[in-house]
């Protein structure tokens, strides 16, 4: 739960597209700083522009920050170098994510464990740097993506619906641990998200089959995600830890 007088300050990991993004501009359009996390030069230009779009549109601080969550050490650098520069650190959202499908039986080694390097282990990276702040405001929140693919798996993704099982339970334990210093633990489990990484997948469906599996009637928006992931950080959910919130349209049901 955020718990401040100043202005907030929200890191959100994977931010330069797609959900990333969306969750960033959501964040500056409730007034928060945001640090905008890209993971290398192929993503620098558009995490920079974000950045600028945000300052200029919205009237915010914000500013890009490259960092490999998947290394200890860089997400550490990360968090440092978001304190240094805005002072504080209200809301950590772990978004970085990858995915390298492939049939169980065909699946390399490196495509399992490069996976589960940025989904999972990132996530914890940055958790774990992340908490030594919040426990000393005794306040915070923390929001983890996971998918609707790690609550009920997907052919082809052992390795990604792995990755967002484990984020579900980390959510969970880590929730237990922080409730006690006021900061809340939650996950977002997306479904059928329209960004570039599920462009093949949902061009692949079909748009009649895959609208067929949604109670919704429609694929949904990074900008869908984004509103539920804000909710979880903000002062409105300050009694809710360690849950995870499906926006799926309803295909769980």
């Amino acid at each position: 739960m955020i718990k401040t007088e100043q202005r907030p300050v929200a890191l959100v990991t994977g931010a330069s597209r797609g959900i990333g993004r969306a969750i960033a501009v959501r964040f500056a359009q409730q007034g928060f700083a945001v640090a905008v996390n890209h993971s290398g030069e192929h993503s620098a230009q558009a995490a920079r522009d974000l950045a600028a779009r945000l300052e200029g549109e919205y009237g915010v601080e914000a500013a890009a920050f490259q960092a490999n969550v998947a290394e200890f050490d860089q997400a550490k650098d990360l968090v440092a170098a978001v304190l240094e520069r805005f002072g504080r650190l209200d809301v950590l959202v772990n978004n970085a994510g990858v995915t390298k499908d492939g049939l169980l039986m065909r699946m390399k080694e490196q495509d399992f464990d490069s996976v589960l390097d940025v989904n999972l282990k990132g996530a914890f990276n940055c958790m774990r740097h992340a908490v030594k702040p919040m426990m000393k405001q005794r306040s915070g929140s923390i929001v983890n993506l996971s998918s609707i693919v790690g609550v009920r798996g997907n052919a082809g993704q052992v390795n990604y619906a792995a990755s967002k099982a484990g984020i579900i339970g980390m959510t969970k334990a880590a929730a237990k641990e922080l409730a006690p210093r006021n900061i809340t633990v939650n996950a977002v489990a997306p479904g059928f998200i329209q960004t570039d990484m599920t462009a093949d997948l949902l061009e692949g469906a079909g748009e009649e089959g895959l609208t067929s599996r949604i109670g919704l009637g429609r694929v949904g928006t990074p900008e869908d995600v984004a509103e539920a992931v804000c909710f979880l950080a903000g002062p409105a959910a300050g009694y809710i830890t360690g849950q995870v919130l499906a926006v799926d349209g309803g295909v769980l049901l």
